[in-house]
């Protein structure tokens, strides 16, 4: 069993920055893959990076180079890093975590965290 936890969301200006933090219980973490996801107002879940536990990284292609996932094997921590941001970065942010390797599709996780809003105003 694995709880989630987000922070660090808010209120921020377009071209500023955030920082999300996903604390993990349990003992096992280091061997999940871990993702974020994001959902606005009217929208499906959207896919935005994940890491393995291997240290292998993945992002949604519209977002690369923006955004940067990371984690702290012994903090049970994964972060991500938001920069540049838009307005359309605006939503709820998830964190996930996956034993498998579908690690684009949200359903391929088994724990989610309650998500941390995410506003970027114009």
């Amino acid at each position: 069993q694995v709880q989630l936890v987000e922070s660090g969301g808010g209120l921020v200006q377009a071209g500023g920055s955030l920082r999300l933090d996903c604390a993990a219980s349990g003992r096992t973490f280091s061997y999940y893959n871990m993702g974020w996801f994001r959902q606005a107002p009217g929208n499906n879940r959207e896919f935005v990076a994940a890491l393995t536990w291997s240290g292998s990284t993945f992002y949604a292609d519209s977002l690369k180079g923006r955004f940067t996932i990371s984690r702290d094997n012994a903090k049970n921590t994964v972060y991500l890093q938001m920069n540049s941001l838009k307005p359309e970065d605006t939503a709820m942010y998830y964190c996930a975590a996956t034993r498998t390797v579908n690690l684009r599709r949200h359903d391929a996780y088994d724990y989610w965290g309650q998500g941390t809003q995410v506003t970027v105003s114009s």
